[in-house]
């Protein structure tokens, strides 16, 4: 099925929903479904972002600026993840407590405002790797009309490039929690020095970059193709990591790939 036959197959779906309640976190794939649900479905669609600490802050600066564009209502919602024993400590199903408070908090925010369906942008991609998100997803009744649509991807970033939103080939960023260890706590403290400094990073040109934590060490992810950048920086990065508490700084050799901490894990 080509991608123009997969969009008429979405709009359909969108349009069978009447109203929808869309998580979105200003990634491409939430992007696109809030953006075709509200070329559907216009004031029956509401934004729901979660306001929290493991968003960076760019993130969600990025998320509103997109929802004044486009004339959608947003409406933040805070899960306080933190406040949860099962998220803080960090175990390897950590992304079931943190999704299954999130779409709770999505739940009952989209109730207040008369809305009783909630979509995600899960894709037709999003079947591999470790994802015990989605199983609180399911467990919630959470829809998720892209990968309901077929629509992988790649379909999503052409269909965005077309439709000319500046999120078509944004990099992946996922949860800042997903940066910490498995089983090493997670604190305000840390997850505020992760995203200084990913922001450090980004503001030197690394557009995909992750900084994950294995204690005092902080170990740099980028595409193999700005090694050399990355190197050519290596005095200030250094620098800017030890004032932010880092003992330790490294350069990941193998390079970035999504989730690389569930490489620890058994099957």
């Amino acid at each position: 099925m080509d991608e123009q036959k997969k969009l008429e197959r979405l709009q359909a779906i969108l349009s069978d929903l009447g109203h929808v309640a869309v998580a979105f976190s200003g990634g491409t794939d939430s992007a696109f479904l809030l953006k075709a649900a509200h070329d559907v479905l216009g004031d029956n669609v509401i934004a729901l972002t979660a306001a929290s600490c493991t968003l960076p802050r760019r993130e969600l600066e990025d998320a509103k600026a997109f929802c004044r564009r486009e004339g959608v209502r947003q409406i933040l919602v805070d899960p306080h993840e933190l406040e949860s024993d099962a998220f803080r400590t960090n175990p390897p199903d950590r992304c079931y407590h943190c999704k299954h408070r999130i779409f709770s908090a999505f739940r009952d925010a989209a109730s207040e405002q008369g809305f009783d369906i909630v979509a995600d942008g899960t894709n037709a991609d999003d079947t591999g790797d470790y994802r015990p998100g989605m199983r609180a997803t399911a467990e919630l009744g959470v829809r998720s009309p892209l990968r309901d649509a077929a629509l992988t991807k790649a379909d999503i970033r052409e269909l965005s490039r077309r439709w000319g939103l500046s999120t078509w080939d944004k990099p992946a960023a996922a949860c800042l929690a997903t940066r910490v260890a498995y089983g090493e706590a997670i604190t305000p403290e840390k997850i505020e020095r992760i995203d200084r400094a990913e922001a450090f990073l980004q503001d030197l040109g690394f557009r995909q970059v992750r900084l994950r934590v294995h204690g005092d060490l902080a170990r740099i992810e980028t595409v193999p193709d700005m090694f050399p950048a990355l190197l050519s920086r290596r005095e200030e990065i250094v620098s800017e990591c030890r004032a932010l508490g880092f003992s330790y700084v490294t350069m990941d050799l193998t390079g970035y790939r999504v989730g690389s901490m569930n490489e620890t894990l058994s099957a």
